[in-house]
């Protein structure tokens, strides 16, 4: 709209409208045209600065009481003052010619840059809509609903990439028509609006749930041959759920924009700015994983594909060779000893080196469902158009040749290992089988898991299972041990309270002397259990939250009862669980200090061990909250 133009268009209105300014504006050409008005690049005189000047089409502006509400409403966009919005500098009626004055914004709209580039990144895009959604809070809270919120209302400055929004309430003053005397973009029209009911700010909100969902997709919620069609379907149906698109957004962005789409305007985020807040959070979750345990969980915690798919294959080729030389007792402890000691002492490696940096296995579970969760959004269009014929035949090489190649292997190493004579004939045999299909199984398995790699991004989710669990633990206990005195200390801001509080905890039991420990009997799994119980009570107390704010003013109906209940009694819960966590803390310390028992620290385990379990029966409870909170599609409310 406002961006630089394409051809001069000096016809008859152009030069009536320039003698009408002269002296106050000189105009270079005109920069865009429609329905609406013409814009008009040009310069203010005395100020010696560019404009954009919009023109209230003649025709339109011989209908007096349009003209009035045209200058009415410019007059109080003019009000505005947002770095988001852009500026009106004046609003006049001269000489038979309406039109207002505004800042030239040099760039491109919104619905430019993503018919020229495609869709926007998912941080890229949810940084300009919640500029947008700053925006729009902004004339909300002055009382100023825009109406037409679109890409095409949304300018992008070229040197900073700021976002500016347009035209404020001037759609419905002008009175463009999308079909049957509705006024608005039919592709960006709530529900209310379509149907020609009074709008507010909510109808703002869908509009930017439907830019937003085209800034991200490049796609449009809802299409039709005609504006009718297209209002309809806003009236009538579900927008298709973004993440079912394809497109890497992250699971929340996408969910918000599902929200602002909802039929009900009651169901949408109560407002711009808790819109803007909750697009906010969504943008600076992962900053909030340190550097450090970030390549850990990309790099340096793992074994790159090729060796994890190599090894077992390279282990039973050495322990046959040996076996052959040797016989089957060298082969079996080549076997065994390469299997287990080679990634044990890789794992024990890599924990040692992360708690050399003042980590501790318990930062682990967070920073690996962070990068599960980053690492899914990437791969989600790849995964969306699903394997290639080449991934398929690939899979179905190796399902054919894997079992003799590998039953004939095993065969050779199970005799080989017995001591059991084997004949040549059999022997042959085998060993043509294992020769003609084992190349090939290999080579198609490599192949096939290298593209499904690509498209899923199996190693992260495979290594988050193997250093939350049991040998993730181990290795670090063994890192640790190594490690001695060598910690350095790191920031506590990457962890929860209750992460905190566990591994202060652990430490001062590894602390205690054995006998000590000895008589703490389960304490360390029960640490272990309130962390997890701490932690998953977070996340669904988080949800639940979310979910209300969402809903605004329908939060405090009995509709959603049950759901302030439930977040209620998981708040209680988390602080119970929390408490507990401190108090064990607290008389860890008293039995350093001297002032307490193994007795009464005991009494304390049962007890947190009690909390444990109310924990655990209040999450089992979730299918309720599950079932409460689902609402129609159109609420698109966070699953617990």
């Amino acid at each position: 709209m406002m961006t630089r133009a394409e051809s001069p268009g000096y016809d008859a209105l152009f030069l009536a409208f320039q003698a009408a300014l002269a002296g106050r504006y000189s105009i270079d050409r005109e920069i865009g045209r429609g329905g609406m008005g013409i814009v008009y690049l040009a310069r203010e005189v005395h100020l010696d600065r560019p404009v954009a000047i919009k023109l209230l089409p003649p025709a339109r502006a011989a209908d007096a009481s349009l003209k009035e509400r045209f200058l009415r409403e410019a007059r109080l966009a003019a009000k505005l003052s947002h770095p988001n919005i852009i500026p009106i500098h004046a609003v006049e009626d001269r000489d038979g010619f309406v039109f207002y004055v505004m800042a030239f914004v040099d760039g491109e709209t919104l619905a430019e840059r993503v018919r020229h580039r495609g869709p926007l990144s998912a941080s890229e895009g949810t940084r300009m809509v919640r500029e947008v959604a700053w925006a729009l809070a902004h004339a909300h809270d002055e009382g100023l609903v825009h109406r037409d919120v679109k890409p095409d209302n949304i300018l992008i400055e070229r040197a900073t990439g700021r976002v500016l929004v347009a035209d404020f309430g001037i759609a419905a003053a002008i009175g463009e028509a999308a079909s049957d005397g509705v006024t608005g973009t039919p592709e960006f029209m709530s529900p209310e609006h379509a149907l020609g009911n009074d709008v507010d700010a909510r109808s703002d909100i869908y509009s930017l749930g439907a830019t937003a969902y085209y800034a991200l997709s490049g796609r449009l919620p809802f299409e039709g041959a005609t504006p009718t069609e297209v209002l309809a379907r806003h009236i009538t149906e579900p927008a298709p759920p973004l993440d079912s698109l394809g497109v890497a957004v992250p699971r929340k962005v996408a969910l918000l924009v599902d929200r602002c789409l909802a039929k009900d305007a009651a169901h949408r985020p109560a407002n711009a700015a808790a819109l803007a807040e909750q697009l906010g959070v969504a943008l600076e979750q992962r900053k909030e994983v340190p550097a450090a345990l970030r390549a850990f969980v990309k790099k340096k915690g793992r074994f790159d594909s090729s060796t994890v798919l190599v090894l077992p294959f390279g282990t039973l080729l050495a322990a046959w060779g040996i076996g052959t030389q040797w016989g089957p007792g060298p082969a079996w402890t080549t076997f065994v000893f390469a299997m287990a000691g080679i990634p044990l002492t890789y794992l024990v490696r890599a924990a040692r080196q992360l708690a050399r940096q003042g980590f501790a296995h318990l930062d682990l579970a967070p920073a690996f469902a962070s990068a599960v969760e980053e690492s899914r959004e990437e791969h989600a269009l790849e995964l969306a158009k699903g394997p290639s014929r080449a991934e398929r035949l690939l899979g179905r090489v190796a399902y054919v040749f894997g079992p003799p190649a590998v039953g004939a292997f095993l065969t050779m190493i199970g005799w080989a290992a017995s001591g059991v004579p084997i004949g040549n004939d059999a022997m042959f045999w085998l060993w043509t089988i294992f020769s003609m299909s084992g190349p090939v199984f290999i080579g198609s398995l490599l192949l096939y898991l290298g593209m499904l790699q690509a498209r899923m991004d199996i190693d992260t989710e495979f290594w988050q299972r193997v250093w939350t669990g049991p040998i993730g633990r181990m290795a670090f206990r063994l890192g640790r041990k190594l490690l001695g005195k060598g910690a350095v200390a790191t920031a506590m801001t990457h962890r929860a309270t209750e992460l905190s509080l566990g591994l202060a905890a652990e430490q001062l039991y590894d602390a205690l002397p054995r006998e000590t420990r000895a008589g703490l009997g389960d304490l360390p799994p029960v640490l272990r259990r309130l962390q997890e119980d701490a932690r998953r009570l977070r996340a669904n107390h988080d949800a639940l939250q979310e979910a209300l704010n969402d809903a605004g003013d329908a939060a405090a109906s009995i509709e959603y009862a049950d759901v302030r209940r439930m977040r209620d009694d998981l708040h209680a819960k988390l602080g119970d669980a929390v408490g507990a966590l401190e108090t064990i803390r607290l008389n860890l310390l008293r039995l350093h200090a001297g002032s307490g028992t193994v007795e009464g620290l005991t009494t304390h385990v049962g007890l947190a061990a009690a909390v444990s379990e109310e924990v655990e029966r209040l999450l089992a409870a979730k299918e309720e909250v599950a079932r409460v909170l689902a609402f129609p599609r159109e609420t698109a409310a966070t699953p617990v």
